[in-house]
């Protein structure tokens, strides 16, 4: 427990120089784009060029670059993310509301990748060279090969207008009816974690093809115990370290994808926020959006980080 408490301080401890270099990258490129507050907050007006000066100085987008960035620090250390120029209420609230549908879709496509991958990677393992494997291999090619979005597309034609088995688009709240919820997520969680899965397919494949010839696989089989046993306890075990690492770097893509599959689906989440925000010329409302995912995608590979420890006893007994 000490070896595994030093290595998560020490890689909670790097999240910090990383995270203060997301917020001056984000804070820069906001600030030399072309977005204007000023401009948002009187959109569908037609401001006076004094009026568009008296907002920028009230809301210190006069002051100086490096001011401005200490008081955007300052800021998020009391969560204070800015307000919205368009709406006039806190970006906080607004994330606070889109959040939660975008980590709905994320960690379902998560889960549907995982189980996926390890069902037909270790399949196509066991069964390797035969029909099965040369199925599964094929079917994998397909996926890592075809865009999410136009999975999304297909599923939409096909299963939702086509068959009307899922709905096309929306958004139901789990709290009103978990069936609708299901339904409404299913479409996007499946075209978002396909192509997840195909290359977890494929890693889980060759690494669990990798231990299955090492002779330690062979003498415990040789002695009596059932391969499930051996396959389940011993080399999915040892096998998860790569699936591990492709995970860790595919959360990105799930919260990228999730963006465009939002905007697919006309799911009211963190993707569409964001896209609406760019639209609208509201920068605070993008930086938010953006720190949001940054701060996401550190966390997870700070879980990520954790499972590697759970997984392999020799990364403890190295720290």
């Amino acid at each position: 427990m000490a070896a595994i408490a030093r290595i998560l301080a020490r890689r909670t401890a790097l999240l910090v120089p990383l995270l203060l270099g997301v917020i001056l990258f984000v804070f820069l490129v906001m600030q030399f784009s072309d977005a204007d507050p000023a401009s948002a907050f009187f959109q569908g007006a037609n401001p006076t060029p004094e009026q568009l000066q008296e907002f920028r100085e009230e809301n210190g987008l006069l002051d100086p670059l490096p001011v401005r960035y200490l008081a955007f620090v300052g800021d998020l250390l009391q969560g204070d993310m800015g307000t919205s120029a368009l709406r006039q209420t806190p970006v906080l609230d607004e994330i606070g509301t889109a959040l939660p549908l975008t980590l709905q879709l994320t960690f379902m496509g998560l889960a549907i990748a995982v189980v996926v991958g390890l069902l037909l990677g270790v399949t196509a393992a066991i069964y390797r060279d035969r029909m099965p494997d040369q199925v599964i291999r094929v079917i994998s090619l397909i996926g890592v090969a075809a865009p999410g979005f136009w999975l999304a597309l297909l599923m939409i034609q096909y299963l939702a207008n086509g068959l009307g088995w899922f709905p096309s688009g929306g958004y139901v709240n789990p709290a009103d009816s978990f069936s609708g919820w299901l339904r409404t997520m299913a479409l996007p969680a499946v075209s978002l974690s396909l192509p997840i899965a195909a290359q977890l397919t494929r890693i889980v494949r060759t690494a669990v093809v990798e231990e299955l010839d090492k002779d330690y696989v062979r003498t415990a089989i040789g002695s009596g115990l059932p391969p499930v046993v051996v396959v389940g306890r011993n080399v999915l075990r040892n096998a998860l370290i790569n699936p591990l690492t492709v995970l860790g770097l595919r959360v990105g893509y799930l919260l990228g994808g999730a963006v465009v599959t939002e905007q697919i689906f006309q799911l009211p989440g963190m993707g569409t926020l964001m896209i609406d925000a760019v639209k609208n010329g509201d920068p605070a409302v993008v930086q938010g959006a953006v720190l949001t995912a940054a701060v996401g995608f550190l966390v997870i590979n700070l879980l990520i980080d954790i499972l590697y420890l759970l997984v392999n006893p020799r990364l403890r007994s190295a720290a």
